[in-house]
């Protein structure tokens, strides 16, 4: 029985267990189910990407056989921690970051999905531009833990840089610090911001949407969940198809696969999506051009 190992950056709450049911689900139809030729053991970061390390030992020391990994910190502890063991990233971005062999070609054990495809980081900053036409300045909050916050911060201030918009960052460590993070970007008069991606958001979109609402923030996620939670808009891919495209690779591994001839893939299709009572609880009258936009609103 090959033993496949787990490392997620969040909490095993109820919507992540959900996506790794879906995972699950697509192995079985793959001819892959627990129980039967394989077994899983996750290990879970509850958040805190200092607990990502230890993980990872532990799933490399089993041994597993094939490491699946959710969020960028989750991917970079895991290749940390072995050169040889394939590892799928099921979220978090690939090229660009600590991952690489160099600048288009990531480690020989790591594949999988990445979640910052050449100009996806533009397009949010266009759309979140069309929503606060008149702002000053746009904000980004990133996360320290997460190799993947530079890479999508370098991509918005080019893109800024091509609208003569200002990008100014705000950076965190953990949940806690979202409050205050939020709290100085309002004092400093910005117009909106945009999350970088990230487990760690992912996993407290709601009480990030409550406090930009709060603080009366315009606020544009990375993935449509975001905009369901209640943040203004959100434009990415849906999450769900991530961990299916993730038990494609395990399979294909299983199978006989190595990492270094499974190209990195990138989502396919994209989700706009607006929420009007955040609008309207922002004061906002968004731009008919900009709605007509919108996948769903």
């Amino acid at each position: 029985m090959k033993r496949i190992g787990i490392l997620e950056t969040a909490a095993p709450d109820a919507g992540r267990l959900a996506l790794w049911d879906i995972f699950k689900r697509r192995l079985r139809e793959l001819g892959h189910a627990e129980g039967s030729d394989i077994g899983i053991e996750f290990r879970w970061a509850n958040g805190r990407t200092e607990n990502l390390a230890g993980g990872a030992a532990e799933l490399v020391a089993m041994p597993a056989d094939i490491l699946v990994t959710a969020g960028t910190p989750a991917a970079a502890a895991a290749s940390r921690a072995t050169s040889t063991i394939p590892i799928v990233m099921a979220t978090g971005v690939g090229i660009g970051t600590e991952l690489t062999a160099g600048a288009t070609r990531r480690n020989d054990n790591v594949t999988g999905i990445s979640d910052l495809p050449p100009g996806v980081s533009a397009t949010r900053l266009q759309l979140l531009r069309q929503a606060v036409p008149g702002s000053a300045a746009i904000a980004m909050l990133a996360d320290r833990g997460n190799p993947s916050s530079p890479l999508a911060l370098r991509e918005t201030q080019a893109a800024a840089a091509a609208l003569g918009v200002a990008i100014k960052d705000y950076w965190i460590d953990r949940a806690e610090q979202f409050a205050s993070a939020l709290a100085r970007m309002n004092s400093d008069g910005i117009g909106g911001f945009i999350l970088a991606p990230g487990a760690l958001f992912f996993a407290r979109r709601a009480a990030l949407a409550s406090l930009a609402i709060e603080h009366r923030l315009p606020s544009m996620g990375v993935r449509r969940d975001y905009a369901e939670a209640g943040c203004l808009m959100a434009y990415g891919s849906p999450i769900g198809d991530n961990y299916q495209q993730a038990a494609d690779y395990v399979a294909q591994i299983l199978d006989g696969a190595t990492p270094a001839e499974l190209a990195v893939g990138q989502p396919a299709e994209f989700d706009f999506v607006v929420n009007l009572k955040t609008a309207a609880a922002l004061g906002l009258a968004l731009p008919h051009t900009l709605l007509a936009r919108a996948d769903r609103i």
